[in-house]
């Protein structure tokens, strides 16, 4: 169990700069914030800190620049939306890994907020560069991790500066999200029963073999349903098949017997277009010149029925393409099936990415127990691998 900042003596604190690893890799529109949730999900570590005094130095990266200065990537772009939510002018540091740098965060008052440019923008960043990881501790007193997001990659601001600042603790979001993951692992309130959709099996192959023992459902929905399909023979039309994968998706199916759920049908069409026309069929009759792009109406309805019998429910990945009606049905039907299972007192993890996109879309993130802010750290978590940013803080 890693230590979380909670259990540090606020008193012990005051005037000293909290270097905090935070994920505010947020889409823009326009050099604009377009969805601040993940901004959102930092703020009560950010106001705990500044109300025991310390100086908080924000570190998190923002798309994929390779090591160079892009404009394009600046997190200058992210300040006005945080001040906004902080009520506070925020402090932009765009030298990074200077000694002006450093003497910026050593002449901040207490409470303040800085936030440093992409730590991408840093030549060795996503090597864990020692060199870079020293720039970046220089920066602070003491460290905090609340980047879930970013726990899966030993970064030099992630797993790197860990090593170099102590105490090294877990912000209030990465401790809410290694209990809730943790805790569906190790101690699920039963029936325990996961929903996996998205395209491809490969890239959740891992997932269902970590999950099998443990859950007592794993409902498949997606485009990755059609390899299963076509392992048992079906035709799939134009449907996304990964041809590779139809063996050891037909060994996974002989080995987990009932407890892997297939939908029995699918909503088919031409192409991905507003307007399509579109049918429902059986999983065994998909004509030849069309495509799967969501589950049936008779599945969603089964699937919902046995997350609303859960007392814990992981979804990760969509049930088909949410971004585009009529093909966002039945995610939509198990997105309103995990907040009635919540009602009801289950325990729901929505597992970051496809999925986090589509409850938020429907505006139900509040309705469930918890959406996680990372996609691939869920994923890797779940599959039981070590995750850097994580083991580099400090243990209990």
């Amino acid at each position: 169990m890693k230590r979380a900042l909670n259990s540090l003596d606020k008193n012990q604190l005051e005037g000293l700069r909290a270097l905090t690893r935070v994920d505010f890799n947020v889409p823009l529109a326009a050099g604009v914030v377009a969805d601040a949730t993940r901004i959102k999900a930092a703020l009560p570590t950010i106001q705990w800190l500044r109300e025991a005094g310390c100086r908080v130095v924000l570190l998190s990266h923002l798309g994929r620049p390779g090591g160079k200065s892009v404009s394009s990537m600046s997190l200058r772009q992210i300040v006005p939306e945080l001040e906004d939510l902080l009520g506070l002018p925020v402090l932009f540091i765009e030298d990074i890994g200077t000694e002006d740098a450093v003497r910026r965060t050593r002449t901040m008052k207490r409470g303040e907020v800085a936030l440093v440019e992409n730590t991408r923008f840093f030549e060795g960043e996503e090597a864990n560069s020692p060199a870079v990881a020293e720039a970046l501790a220089e920066m602070g007193d003491f460290f905090v991790n609340d980047a879930f997001g970013t726990a899966h990659r030993a970064h030099s601001s992630t797993e790197g500066v860990a090593r170099l600042l102590t105490p090294a603790v877990s912000g209030f979001l990465l401790a809410k999200e290694l209990k809730y993951l943790g805790d569906a692992l190790t101690d699920p309130r039963r029936p325990f029963v996961t929903v996996l959709g998205g395209a491809k099996i490969s890239g959740k192959i891992d997932v269902v073999e970590a999950l099998l023992p443990r859950v007592d459902e794993i409902l498949i929905g997606g485009a990755m349903a059609c390899t299963f399909f076509a392992a048992m023979g079906h035709k799939i039309g134009k449907s996304l098949v990964e041809p590779d994968r139809i063996d050891m998706a037909r060994d996974l199916m002989q080995r987990a017997g009932d407890k892997l759920v297939l939908p029995t049908g699918a909503t088919v069409a031409a192409a991905i277009e507003e307007g399509v026309a579109t049918s429902q069929v059986a999983a065994d009759s998909i004509p030849d010149n069309l495509a799967v792009f969501d589950i049936d109406e008779v599945s969603a309805t089964d699937f919902a029925s046995r997350v609303k019998s859960a007392g814990t429910v992981l979804w990760n990945g969509p049930m088909g393409v949410f971004e585009m009606p009529p093909f966002d049905r039945g995610t939509e039907k198990i997105a309103l099936a995990l907040v009635e299972a919540t009602e009801l007192g289950a325990t729901t993890i929505v597992g970051g990415g496809d999925s986090a996109a589509a409850i938020a879309r429907l505006g139900l993130g509040d309705r469930v127990s918890h959406v996680s802010t990372g996609g691939g750290a869920s994923l890797e978590f779940l599959e039981g691998k070590d995750l850097p940013g994580v083991s580099a803080l400090d243990d209990v």
